[in-house]
């Protein structure tokens, strides 16, 4: 009995690790949102770190969250860092910003290590805008085995979705 134990727990390693190295080296999570303001009145809430607690879905996850502004005031060279008990710990920094695109360096610490880039995409749409927010980085075997488990598209999609649903009311209130 306990061998066929150990061999159908063999075959469930095995089978989550096949599964997992089939997934791709990289992965992109993105949502849109149409928002009805001009790029210049969008673009401020995302260049300036400090006006992210006006829309960022995380912000209001920890409230005893530490935060640490840095570098420029806000666009290129502005840092924001966090450390807290539910939101973990990391920092980003702004590579580049314009009212059409803003591209934001994320380094994860806790509880997973990880290095992504965000980008803000703002296209004019008449009197609206529209507002892309993507995730981009490398997916490290040990992402791959938790993605068999949990789908991060899902899962950070709907924080992104949030999060545009709250830049929207910032933006057209």
């Amino acid at each position: 009995m306990l061998q066929l134990i150990a061999i159908a727990a063999g075959a469930a390693i095995a089978g989550v690790l096949g599964l997992a190295a089939r997934k791709p080296d990289t992965f992109r999570v993105q949502r849109t949102a149409v928002i009805d303001a001009p790029p210049e009145k969008i673009h401020p809430l995302i260049e300036d770190f400090r006006r992210w607690t006006e829309w960022s879905p995380w912000e209001k996850l920890d409230p005893g969250m530490q935060r640490t502004y840095g570098g420029a005031a806000r666009g290129a060279g502005a840092t924001y860092a966090w450390e807290g008990k539910k939101s973990g710990s990391g920092r980003m920094e702004i590579r580049e910003s314009s009212p059409a695109r803003t591209r934001i360096q994320l380094d994860f610490i806790k509880p997973f290590e990880a290095h992504n880039m965000a980008t803000f995409t703002l296209e004019p749409r008449g009197a609206s805008t529209q507002v892309t927010w993507a995730m981009d980085g490398p997916s490290p075997f040990i992402s791959k085995v938790m993605g068999v488990f949990v789908n991060m598209e899902n899962l950070v999609g709907k924080d992104f979705e949030a999060g545009l649903a709250n830049m929207k009311s910032a933006a057209e209130g």
